[in-house]
């Protein structure tokens, strides 16, 4: 729909959030739009890497409140925003988290409420240096964080800052966002619009199981004594390296060229949980 854009080039898809009079809030038909595209992009074979990107002054600011203050009641706006989160806004969070593909999000402008969730479930994320990252939830609105924002956050920045960030709801900046590994580079206030997609096709040129593998590897880490780790680590080598990546990888190595990795599969590709 207008709301989202779809686009696919050289392999890679861009996923544009299209509502930039209103800074590109999650409303419904946005995010069914949005799921839509991912759904397109998990079968589509040709592409090997996602751009996420939102059109005008800024990436996502989260809910429509005015939406909500036109419920009849209470009861009324609290169903709504969790239908909004259950077929919307969750399911979206998942689907990207869960794509086949790495995902870039360029950030720019304004990135509020569930936009936030939205951007750090990317696997890699630039923003702009006039771009900032802000939680409202608790000093603004009484509300806590969805989308899965604390839950990134708190796996990066640890629970003293995420803490602090949630209950003050100051304004993260960019810089300070870079500075503390919540993302991959902040970028000049031009250079979002050119840098993700150079990121994607960076990251289209991998092995086609290479997202899958390194998500699961680090969550599998996130949860694993050493031993179990490295258990884990050592099994994963014995399956890949009989794969045909790797054999791509060692001739390339062994004939000092570059590899050109497999396209996607044609069956349902899935690392392990």
């Amino acid at each position: 729909g207008y709301l989202v854009q779809l686009t696919v080039s050289d392999g890679v898809a861009t996923l544009t959030l299209n509502d930039p009079a209103h800074l590109n809030p999650l409303g419904m038909p946005l995010l069914q739009g949005a799921l839509q595209a991912l759904s397109q992009v998990q079968q589509d074979r040709r592409v090997r890497a996602l751009v996420l990107r939102g059109a005008g002054r800024g990436f996502c600011v989260g809910a429509d409140l005015g939406t909500f203050a036109a419920e009849p009641s209470p009861h009324a706006r609290a169903e709504s925003v969790h239908a909004l989160l259950e077929q919307g806004g969750n399911p979206l969070v998942l689907a990207l988290n869960r794509l086949p593909v790495p995902v870039v999000c360029a950030v720019h402008g304004p990135e509020a409420g569930g936009g936030v969730g939205l951007a750090l479930a990317a696997d890699v994320v630039i923003a702009a240096k006039s771009a900032f990252f802000y939680l409202p939830f608790v000093p603004a609105l009484g509300l806590v964080p969805d989308m899965g924002a604390a839950w990134f956050l708190q796996r990066v920045l640890g629970p003293a800052r995420t803490k602090a960030l949630v209950l003050m709801g100051d304004r993260l900046p960019a810089a300070q966002a870079a500075e503390w590994g919540l993302i991959w580079r902040c970028v000049d206030d031009d250079a979002p619009t050119d840098e993700a997609p150079r990121l994607a096709q960076r990251l289209a040129a991998l092995p086609a199981h290479a997202a899958l593998e390194v998500r699961a590897l680090l969550r599998a880490a996130d949860g694993n004594e050493l031993p179990t780790q490295l258990a884990y680590e050592s099994q994963r080598q014995r399956e890949l390296m009989a794969g045909a990546a790797f054999d791509e990888g060692l001739q390339a190595f062994l004939t000092k060229r570059v590899p050109s990795f497999p396209g996607r599969c044609r069956k349902s590709c899935k690392a392990p949980v």
